[in-house]
């Protein structure tokens, strides 16, 4: 199964009729992919009404891939509002719990800063992480190279595959310690997640600009790019039985149109969409 959406619902205007409000643009985005991430939860954990809300107003087959909070994962912009990591954890897990009886708890994705460096404290709390969340599915990227070099690749891999994570496959610029390379290597037999971060290397290192986060996705894939990673999707589900690929690539708007090109590309279909909104006047 191959899974093709976006980051976040509220960005991406060329899925809306005029004069959708911001409160009823999930459901409208619903008719467009089967899947969407979560950005909201890493900013803050999110009260239940609002995952109650998403749960609710999604089709029954439709998959949410949460980010984890910003606490948990080292970034920390800003006053963390509990007193310890195990109150937060805690209050994390028990914000999923509409999602996670429901049945449309996709992934908890770890998404961790490009310090978080391979090293063994850094080790230690990926167990740690995985201990605190039970047996929920949960995906795993970095954003440090050095996870990816010769010396500790195979490591690497085999701890996430040990530990029960799923592999976050990123396409991104190349551009030094602050960045990945395309692994196509499964982790998980049944979950790999794919996020689609574009390729704009100029902007991804530019961290100094105070427009620095505004133009650090500003890419739109040409079709020989999505062409390759059509390619690429096609040997990840040779390795696990669900691959969920998201677009990143919305500084400039185009997120959404390159996952419909996907779409075509890869001659998806999808029966459990919800149904379209009218734009009758």
């Amino acid at each position: 199964m191959l899974n093709i959406g976006v980051t976040g619902w509220g960005d991406h205007d060329s899925l809306y009729t005029n004069g959708t409000s911001s409160r009823d643009k999930l459901k409208e985005y619903a008719a467009h992919f089967p899947v969407v991430e979560v950005d909201a939860s890493f900013y803050a954990v999110q009260p239940l009404r609002n995952m109650q809300k998403w749960t609710d107003e999604t089709p029954e087959r439709f998959q949410f891939v949460v980010k984890a909070y910003q606490g948990m994962t080292g970034h920390e912009r800003g006053e963390i509002p509990f007193d310890s990591k195990g109150e937060m954890f805690q209050a994390f897990r028990e914000s999923l719990q509409p999602m996670t009886e429901s049945g449309k708890l996709s992934m908890v994705l770890f998404q961790f800063p490009p310090w978080f460096d391979c090293q063994r404290k850094n080790v230690d709390y990926l167990r740690y992480c995985r201990e605190q969340m039970g047996d929920l599915p949960l995906a795993l990227e970095f954003r440090h190279q050095s996870w990816y070099s010769k010396a500790y690749l195979d490591q690497t891999l085999t701890f996430m595959e040990k530990e029960g994570w799923i592999h976050s496959v990123c396409d991104e610029p190349q551009a030094g310690d602050g960045s990945v390379p395309i692994i196509l290597k499964a982790t998980h037999p049944e979950k790999t997640l794919v996020r689609m971060h574009g390729r704009n290397r100029n902007g991804w290192r530019k961290q100094g600009n105070k427009n620095w986060r505004d133009v650090r996705y500003l890419y739109r894939y040409n079709e020989n790019e999505l062409k390759q990673w059509a390619d690429y999707a096609k040997a990840l589900l040779k390795q696990s039985k669900e691959v969920s690929i998201l677009f990143n690539n919305n500084s400039g708007g185009d997120a959404a149109d390159n996952a419909k090109q996907f779409i075509e590309l890869t001659g998806t279909e999808y029966h459990h969409l919800a149904p379209k909104q009218l734009d009758l006047f």
